[in-house]
């Protein structure tokens, strides 16, 4: 039986005879494949953030990730980093973890081979077929993204998935797969080293572009992220100063009273026009 490229052996052996500068070199060396290996699948990546931003923008949809282990993480994180960075509600994108949230911090045993696992959780968010479902699994073999996906098409939704190997039963399952494949982990099978960071770096570019495409984004500001501390306001503050030209003091004025940077530029821009 061929192994899968995320089970083949490491290109290096006797880690623990290097030193740590080795050590350091070559996972280096090993993690700048990731990009290029990203590289290679943009034009499927695009198909999948034209059909996300369609759906949320036309059909209000929602857009949910799934995942187990590290693949569940990367999607969780990704989801609760949206509301804070572009000013959307969390009910926009949802990132669920097989086993619950508990399975954040601890692995919840056999929970990633439960292949109904994933629709109910799913079904408790009422999801519908105006949403976008994306299954995250290195291996593309784990039971409840399988599921979820197979689930979900069979209910008329928009599928695709994130996978580090070719021609895997989930990228079999989804209706656009992604496949990264950057070849063999530096510890043998350790998906989350390369292909972790390779699944964050795609679930970067989906979610990042499709807050742009609507329209979460100014030129290239977050006027839409939220004020929950200092650094964040200060940021904003900035933000303003140089879009309207405006003073330090007058930028703090403005955005303590409208606890916003979208409504700032909106409100100076029409009444400089009046």
């Amino acid at each position: 039986m061929n192994k899968r490229t995320t089970e083949q052996a490491s290109l290096y052996d006797h880690l623990e005879m290097m030193s740590t500068r080795e050590l350091l070199e070559n996972i280096n060396k090993e993690d700048k494949k990731v990009p290029e290996a990203i590289e290679k699948v943009i034009p499927r990546i695009e198909e999948v953030v034209e059909k996300v931003v369609e759906q949320i923008a036309v059909h209000n949809g929602r857009l949910f990730y799934i995942g187990a282990g590290t693949s569940g993480r990367l999607g969780v994180l990704d989801a609760s980093e949206c509301p804070p960075t572009f000013g959307v509600s969390d009910n926009v994108i949802i990132g669920l973890i097989a086993g619950g949230d508990v399975a954040l911090r601890k692995a919840v045993e056999n929970a990633e081979d439960d292949e109904s696992g994933a629709w109910k959780d799913l079904r408790e968010y009422n999801i519908s077929k105006n949403d976008v479902l994306i299954g995250i699994a290195a291996s593309g073999t784990t039971p409840y993204v399988i599921g979820g996906i197979k689930d979900a098409r069979a209910n008329g939704l928009i599928t695709a998935c994130i996978t580090n190997n070719e021609n895997s039963p989930l990228s079999e399952a989804a209706e656009f797969p992604i496949e990264i494949v950057v070849g063999p982990e530096f510890v043998t099978g350790s998906t989350r080293m390369k292909s972790g960071t390779a699944q964050k770096l795609v679930l970067n570019m989906i979610s990042t572009a499709v807050m742009i495409k609507l329209g979460r984004v100014k030129g290239n500001k977050m006027v839409d992220m939220q004020l929950s501390n200092k650094k964040l306001v200060s940021r904003g503050e900035l933000m303003l100063m140089e879009e309207l030209h405006i003073s330090e003091h007058l930028a703090k004025t403005l955005l303590s009273e409208y606890k916003s940077v979208r409504k700032v530029l909106e409100i100076y821009k029409n009444n400089s026009r009046d």
